[in-house]
């Protein structure tokens, strides 16, 4: 029988069944393609692990068929593992302080860069603002000078400024 025809009989999955094979270790056979492949003593053995699943058994605390528990294997570490370990993380904590160290100086460096930039544009605005100061000046010369220069004529009582001719005002008559 295959895996899904015991998964029937059984009233599991299939992924059930490989479960049980893998975490108990089962000494199952496969075919040609790596599929399980039960014999009816197999099928025997399943369902007394699923009668005993079925009564509460926890699957870890089930005995495979030959009677011995099998303890779990783990790795031990070495002490070689730990070093390499420890020279990793070594190694890493001055990677982070170097790139915190770069960063920094490269924050620092934009805002050098930026207080340059504002201090240019301050010395601009000033300059621009004495040139606006200095025009001013010039505009209210020029506004009262040529108040003074036009000559003065009446229309129905009202002083009038008479306007120079161009010609007149470039010879002065």
């Amino acid at each position: 029988m295959n895996t899904n025809e015991v998964a029937k009989l059984l009233g599991v999955s299939a992924s059930t069944i490989q479960r049980w094979i893998k975490q108990l270790q089962l000494p199952m056979e496969r075919n040609e393609r790596g599929h399980y492949h039960f014999s009816q003593e197999d099928i025997e053995l399943l369902k007394e692990i699923h009668e005993q699943l079925q009564n509460g058994t926890l699957l870890q605390d089930i005995t495979p068929p030959d009677g011995r528990k099998k303890t779990r294997k783990g790795t031990v570490k070495s002490a070689e593992t730990d070093q390499v370990i420890e020279t990793l993380f070594t190694k890493i904590k001055e990677l982070e302080i170097h790139l915190n160290d770069k960063a920094d100086s490269v924050a620092s460096y934009q805002l050098l860069q930026h207080r340059r930039e504002i201090e240019e544009l301050q010395c601009q605005v000033k300059e621009l603002t004495r040139k606006i100061e200095f025009l001013e000046e010039q505009l209210s010369e020029m506004k009262k000078s040529s108040v003074a220069e036009k000559p003065l004529v009446m229309d129905n009582g009202k002083v009038k400024r008479k306007k120079k001719n161009f010609v007149s005002s470039l010879f002065e008559f």
